[in-house]
């Protein structure tokens, strides 16, 4: 599909997106001041299990190709990124204790909130890659980059158990970069097909489910 084509369903879809926008603001918002206790419990479980920051704050690139940090529980130890790749393989060695429960259950994502509520990211569209990787998209993979990425999407729960399957790579990046990568951003293409409050509140309830079964 031609970027046009993308960028024509975009622009009649404005009132819909600005709603979607709208929702975001909103959810956000309410779900940080209820959840402040959660983060508490989760920053104190982290700092007990491994000394250091509590968030882990990547640069990612986002909307328009504009480069944010997304905040995330840190799971892994403190500078993990100066110690292996940018992607999880298996059970990696710098994820801590508290690190694993706190990935398992998604748990490690909630601090995106703050992304979302900052306008940097919505609750759902394709997540945010690092720049090494961006920097390999096509010109028609960067259409995905006409949207605010999200916290979940269909390739989060198609490749929901993504470390494990790197884990049986000869070339985990490689594997990632040539097969993994490409197959995300198809299921990202189908969202901006499809992209609406309505779609973003399926694609919720599909994550949460997701979760409970794992």
């Amino acid at each position: 599909m031609e970027k046009l084509e993308i960028a024509a369903i975009l622009e009649k879809r404005k009132p819909q997106l600005a709603a979607k926008r709208a929702m975001d603001i909103a959810v956000s918002g309410a779900a940080l001041c209820v959840l402040w206790p959660v983060f508490l419990l989760v920053a104190l479980a982290i700092v007990l299990d491994d000394p250091g920051p509590v968030f882990y704050r990547q640069v990612r690139v986002g909307r328009g190709g504009r480069e944010f940090r997304i905040f995330k529980f840190r799971s892994m130890v403190a500078d993990a990124d100066k110690k292996g790749l940018a992607i999880t393989v298996g059970r990696d060695s710098r994820i801590t204790r508290v690190g694993t429960v706190l990935r398992k259950t998604k748990l490690d994502e909630l601090a995106q909130l703050l992304n979302v509520f900052a306008g940097q990211m919505s609750f759902v569209g394709p997540r945010p890659e690092v720049p090494r990787y961006t920097a390999l998209y096509t010109p028609y993979q960067r259409q995905v980059l006409l949207v605010r990425p999200g916290i979940t999407d269909y390739a989060s729960i198609a490749y929901r158990n993504e470390n494990e399957l790197l884990a049986g790579a000869e070339d985990p990046e490689k594997m990632y970069i040539e097969e993994i990568m490409p197959a995300k951003i198809e299921l990202n293409m189908k969202y901006l097909r499809r992209i609406s409050p309505l779609e973003d509140v399926r694609l919720i309830l599909s994550t949460i489910a997701a979760v409970v079964r794992g």
